[in-house]
C-alpha cells in the first residue's frame, strides 16, 4: 500500500513536470515567433550572447535578460547596456566612459573579454536596453534552435508526444492494477467457496 502511494506521487510529480516543460516549450515557440526575434517576459527581453566579448560576466550561448525603455543618457561608466551597432547588429557591452556634450550622451564601450574598447562610440538613442544581471548560461543554443523551422515544429511536437505516451504508460498500470485486484478478488471467491 505504501508503495502504491510513492509510485502514484512519483507519478503526479512526472505529470507536473511534463505539463509544465509543455507550457514553457509553447510560450518560448510563441514569443519568439510574436516579437520576430528574442522572447519576452514581464517587461524584459531576454538575449542570446553569441559571441564571448563579454566572458567571463557572460558566455556565449548564454541568455540575458534586458531591461528596455526609461531615459537612456542615464547609464554611468559600469553599466553594461544592449544597443544597435547598425540596423542589424545588437551588441551588449560595458561603458568605459560616458561623454556628455549638451543634451547629446555618446557612450564608449568595451567587452569584458576585449583589450580594446569599442572603435565607435554608442549614442544614447541607439541604445536600447541595460543588462539586468539575470543570465541562463547555453540556454541561448536553445532559443536559437526554437527559431528555425525544425525547432518550432519539435519542440510544439515532442512535449504532445511526452504526455501522451506518458498518458498511454499510466493508463496501462491502472488497468494492470484493476485485473489483478479482480484475480485477486476471484482468488478469494474460488478459495472460499
Amino acid at each position: 500500500m505504501k508503495s502504491f502511494k510513492i509510485v502514484k506521487w512519483i507519478s503526479n510529480i512526472i505529470s507536473i513536470v511534463l505539463f509544465l516543460a509543455l507550457i514553457f516549450m509553447l510560450f518560448v515557440v510563441i514569443s519568439s515567433k510574436a516579437s520576430g526575434g528574442e522572447p519576452k517576459f514581464l517587461g524584459y527581453e531576454l538575449k542570446t550572447v553569441l559571441s564571448g566579448s563579454m566572458e567571463p560576466t557572460f558566455k556565449t550561448g548564454s541568455v540575458i535578460a534586458v531591461k528596455p525603455g526609461g531615459d537612456m543618457t542615464r547609464f554611468q561608466k559600469g553599466d553594461v547596456i544592449t544597443f544597435k551597432a547598425d540596423e542589424k547588429t545588437i551588441i551588449t557591452h560595458r561603458i568605459v566612459q560616458v561623454d556628455k556634450s549638451g543634451n547629446q550622451v555618446l557612450y564608449r564601450t568595451k567587452g569584458d573579454n576585449n583589450k580594446t574598447a569599442d572603435l565607435d562610440p554608442v549614442l544614447s538613442q541607439n541604445v536600447i536596453a541595460q543588462y539586468t544581471g539575470f543570465t541562463i548560461p547555453y540556454l541561448g543554443y536553445f532559443i536559437n534552435f526554437t527559431q528555425t523551422k525544425n525547432g518550432s515544429a519539435l519542440l510544439l511536437i515532442l512535449p504532445g508526444i511526452l504526455l501522451l505516451s506518458y498518458s498511454i504508460i499510466t493508463i496501462w498500470r491502472a488497468i494492470s492494477q484493476i485485473d489483478n485486484k479482480v484475480k485477486n478478488s476471484q482468488d478469494s471467491i474460488e478459495k472460499s467457496a
